[in-house]
């Protein structure tokens, strides 16, 4: 059978999806994407705000994220790159110090001098680790006091695995720092400054500029399309099912959604409950991510780090400090972000009762703030935000095979030993198109 005449089914529209779709459409295949919002983009979806789109969660590149690099240049589009030189800071102590380049760091006199040498002898030790399995059987809690001391350890990178991971933080595997430390080393321009990219026009107008490439290729696109059921029969997937009752058959599907969404609808189908299971074996934590519309900037710096465990968030992000407040109006725009459990008090409260409640850590941070200058408040929430990356996750990281050889799924699961980003929801949508192309 002719390419042409086969179909892949493409559940979730996510820049994973997306990507996949990009290659079996570009093989010859005839693709459909069905998702459940209203747009495409998933995690790099956007809002409006000031009349300009705004994401509703923080992205930017690093300069070597290779993979979205070349996705842009494949539309032709790499012209719309931006770059700017990132200013980024920790809050400590009720005090703000900068860490934008290797200077900052002997300047920061949140720790001792000995420790601030010892703190940049083991980052470039760190960033020079090439085979991370070493690592692998290594927890973050041990292994980080190990090579940047106790007091680093205890002041700079225990109060963000509180931060980022909470009560789990002692099950993280040392790779997920390894992989952090190294990937913003690998970013560094010139002077040592660490150099970011973002899209003119912000991810929305990315998203839609790929949307476009995607249906000029002839990929259907399906919105506001959530399936609720799947019927299996003779160990092959045989159609989806959406809430509304329509089913659509394909001769080949691809999951890019979480995997525990995947694991429900295999129980719903009544078939093999033990399999089903395996796709709730990696826990996930959610995320809030509080946007703030303000009259008024409240520092110089774009990211910060809050390495204050009293402090609910673990990152004070003013957007307007890395893209120009005057693209929105000439308004400041801050993110506040928390991964959190989905059973946590802030994960049910809305916009409203998250903002009240966090205007006093605001306050502590910069005591100058007046919350009059709030002109407006955004929440988003997304359940399923970070996978728990814990010892010897080589060992249990999915493949994109099912056990259904028509069936396939991608999703952050597989980005290991990288972490989340879009950069690699990309690498991995692309890899997984290629791999359904090819197998025949």
């Amino acid at each position: 059978m002719n390419k042409k005449n086969k179909s892949v089914a493409i559940i979730g529209g996510g820049l994973s999806g997306m990507s996949a779709a990009y290659e079996l459409a570009h093989a010859g295949y005839s693709v459909t994407i069905y998702e459940s919002g209203e747009d495409l983009g998933g995690l790099a979806g956007s809002f409006m705000v000031n009349g300009t789109y705004l994401e509703k969660f923080y992205h930017h590149w690093f300069n070597n994220d290779k993979d979205i690099i070349r996705l842009i240049h494949d539309l032709g589009e790499s012209d719309k790159i931006k770059r700017n030189f990132s200013r980024t800071g920790m809050y400590y102590a009720n005090s703000f110090f900068k860490l934008s380049n290797p200077l900052d760091l002997l300047r920061l006199k949140a720790l001792p001098f000995w420790s601030r040498i010892r703190l940049g002898i083991g980052t470039l030790y760190v960033q020079n680790i090439s085979n991370w399995k070493k690592l692998e059987k290594h927890r973050a809690v041990e292994w980080l006091p190990r090579v940047f001391g106790k007091t680093a350890y205890n002041i700079i990178w225990k109060p963000l695995l509180i931060g980022k991971f909470g009560d789990t933080y002692k099950d993280v595997s040392a790779v997920w720092f390894w992989n952090k430390i190294k990937l913003r080393g690998g970013s560094r321009g010139k002077e040592g400054k660490e150099e970011l990219l973002y899209y003119e026009g912000g991810f929305n107008a990315l998203v839609s500029r790929f949307k476009s490439e995607l249906i000029n290729l002839g990929v259907k696109v399906n919105l506001k399309c959530k399936i609720s059921s799947i019927e299996i029969k003779n160990n092959k997937l045989n159609k989806i099912i959406n809430s509304d009752g329509d089913s659509f058959g394909a001769d080949k599907f691809l999951f890019a959604v979480p995997p525990q969404i995947i694991g429900s609808l295999l129980r719903k189908s009544s078939v093999n409950e033990e399999y089903a299971k395996t796709f709730d074996s990696i826990p996930y934590l959610a995320n809030v991510c509080l946007v703030l519309v303000l009259s008024k900037k409240l520092s110089d710096l774009y990211w910060i780090n809050v390495n204050d465990p009293n402090f609910p968030f673990v990152a004070f992000i003013e957007h307007t400090n890395f893209e120009n407040s005057e693209t929105y109006n000439g308004k400041n725009l801050v993110y506040l972000s928390k991964y959190l459990p989905e059973t946590d008090p802030l994960y049910n409260m809305n916009a409203d009762e998250l903002t009240d409640f966090s205007i006093p850590f605001i306050k502590e941070m910069f005591p100058d703030f007046k919350e009059e200058i709030i002109e407006e408040s955004f929440l988003w929430k997304e359940r399923y935000a970070q996978p728990l990356v814990t010892v010897n996750y080589s060992k249990i990281k999915p493949t994109y095979n099912t056990i259904y050889n028509n069936m396939f799924y991608c999703h952050m699961t597989h980005i290991y030993p990288e972490d989340r980003g879009t950069n690699y929801a990309v690498r991995e949508g692309r890899k997984v198109g290629t791999l359904i192309a090819d197998e025949e």
